[in-house]
């Protein structure tokens, strides 16, 4: 192998919160050949990422500068405030963002949700990360309002969450350089959106195949009587003789009156 001949592969950025699992597992079970890599980006660098060619395409979150990149907008996630197990919010199913509005609410530097204002009051400083949030919201030092799949992601055993009504939402999209939609990036987004493997609009797809006319066999052939020839019986019993001749095989002839 030369140095210019260098084996393809597809690497994939991912936020935090997205779980690209499922769509992996198809990918390698459709182009086993192609190895896929994971790249963990945060939601800040994911355009950065993308655009500096660390990535052939990701999983980001909107909104995102599309100047100079393709977004598909993939699902949009319930926003939820995490909350000690023991904080009286716990005991209802879903809160408002006033309901919030007495409360220290920590907004983190990395947050993902476009707030006109946050809810509650602020704390004294941000934290860096999301993560260094969740420490805080489990030391009582305020709540936090994320993505649900964020709540999920930084889990602990003596926090909840709770669904915020009025919140802005999250969604989530895939997103590619728009001068690199490649042959795989097509091929990813095919299995983004479902498309089967035989799919017309996917790379992979099998063309369809020309409609072959059947010929006849020679000996099933049937062939038409020659002009003037009657291929069948006479309509009044003979065989195509005349009237009463010997050849007929007809009834008796009739009797003259």
């Amino acid at each position: 192998m030369t140095g210019s001949e260098i084996p393809p592969s597809f690497r994939l950025a991912y936020v935090p919160g997205v779980t690209p699992t499922k769509w992996v597992r198809i990918w390698n079970e459709r182009l086993p050949e192609i190895p896929l890599t994971l790249v963990a980006v945060t939601a800040a660098e994911a355009s950065d990422v993308l655009r500096g060619g660390g990535a052939d395409a990701g999983f980001v979150r909107l909104p995102i500068d599309r100047t100079d990149l393709s977004a598909i907008p993939l699902y949009t996630e319930t926003t939820v405030v995490v909350i000690p197990k023991d904080h009286i919010a716990a005991a209802v199913d879903e809160v408002s963002a006033e309901d919030l509005a007495d409360e220290i609410v920590l907004h983190p530097l990395d947050d993902t949700l476009d707030w006109e204002r946050p809810p509650g009051r602020p704390a004294n400083e941000r934290p860096a990360t999301t993560a260094d949030a969740v420490e805080l919201v489990a030391a009582g030092v305020g709540l936090l309002v994320v993505p649900q799949s964020l709540a999920r992601l930084h889990h602990r055993k003596d926090l909840t969450y709770r669904p915020v009504t009025d919140a802005p939402e999250s969604r989530v999209a895939l997103s590619w350089p728009e001068d690199a939609t490649t042959d795989m990036v097509e091929d990813f987004i095919g299995i983004v959106r479902g498309r089967t493997v035989n799919s017309s609009r996917g790379r992979t797809a099998t063309p369809p195949q020309p409609k072959q006319r059947k010929r006849p066999d020679a000996g099933d052939a049937r062939r038409k009587p020659a002009a003037g020839k009657s291929g069948g019986k006479s309509p009044r019993g003979g065989s195509g003789g005349p009237k009463g001749g010997k050849g007929g095989k007809g009834g008796k002839p009739r009797r003259r009156s």
